[in-house]
């Protein structure tokens, strides 16, 4: 599966990921790297925990980046 995930640099370094698709499936990391395996770490966890409660699991719709003139 593919999901879209947000990474947001903190002021006071490392960055905080987060999966839209996946409400609260939240990571960091103190580099792009590890913030990169450790939310692909916690993807593979909430999904599986879907699966355990035999919930479904969302499928993301995607995402498209803009160009706009700031």
């Amino acid at each position: 599966m593919k999901y879209t995930v947000v990474f947001e640099q903190e002021p006071d370094g490392g960055y905080v990921v987060t999966v839209p698709a996946l409400p609260g499936c939240v990571s960091q990391g103190d580099t792009h790297a590890e913030a990169l395996a450790n939310i692909r770490e916690a993807i593979l966890a909430y999904v599986e925990a879907l699966k355990i409660a035999g919930d479904p699991v969302p499928v993301d719709a995607g995402c498209e980046t803009v160009d706009v003139a700031a």
